[in-house]
């Protein structure tokens, strides 16, 4: 019989991490993602006891999160769920949905500033990731953008905590880039 090995995005064993100055960025194995998306006439549920957010906006609660992706359609990620039968439980919870497992198709990187009291590392990292007004990726907002040609969806969870998660077929390309981008900036100039 054969022994199956989970492996994570980059095809390894264990999570990658590298950390360049004040800032680190790490590969999330834990979380489990599930997407949901309202049937017509149906209420919104409150999934896990989650509100689901509105435009540019993400909700946690208890472990889990919740980003709007479009009308009526949402990611749920849940912490620690990566192991079960995540959309199973978000498909209970949300029985006017449709559910659908997402962990398998997407990497998620979790990027601190170690020394973040003015914000400013974790700012300047931004400026240079994405193409956006900087309060679009204030504390509590998320937003689907791209960085290095690559398509992300970014949530600013604090004002030193930054999560992109980016199709898992593109990992390598996605570290390759952001590794790059931190690299730079630990650079005194």
């Amino acid at each position: 019989m054969t022994d199956l090995i989970p492996t994570t995005a980059f095809g390894t064993t264990t999570a990658r991490t590298a950390t360049h100055g004040a800032l680190s960025m790490a590969e999330d194995v834990t979380t489990a993602l599930a997407s949901v998306a309202l049937r017509r006439g149906a209420d919104v549920p409150v999934p896990l006891g989650l509100p689901l957010p509105g435009p540019g906006g993400w909700a946690g609660a208890d472990g889990a999160m919740a980003v709007c992706m479009g009308p009526d359609q949402w990611l749920i990620l849940g912490a620690d769920g990566a192991g079960g039968d995540f959309a199973a439980d978000i498909a209970a919870a949300a029985p006017d949905c449709s559910v659908t497992e997402q962990t398998d198709g997407w990497v998620i990187l979790d990027i601190r500033s170690k020394d973040d009291a003015d914000g400013a590392p974790m700012a300047e990292l931004l400026t240079r990731l994405v193409n956006l007004d900087p309060a679009t990726l204030a504390p509590g907002r998320a937003t689907r953008s791209q960085t290095g040609h690559l398509g992300i969806i970014a949530l600013r969870l604090a004002p030193d905590r930054l999560l992109l998660l980016g199709l898992r077929s593109a990992a390598e390309s996605l570290w390759q880039h952001l590794d790059g981008t931190l690299r730079r900036l630990a650079v005194p100039r």
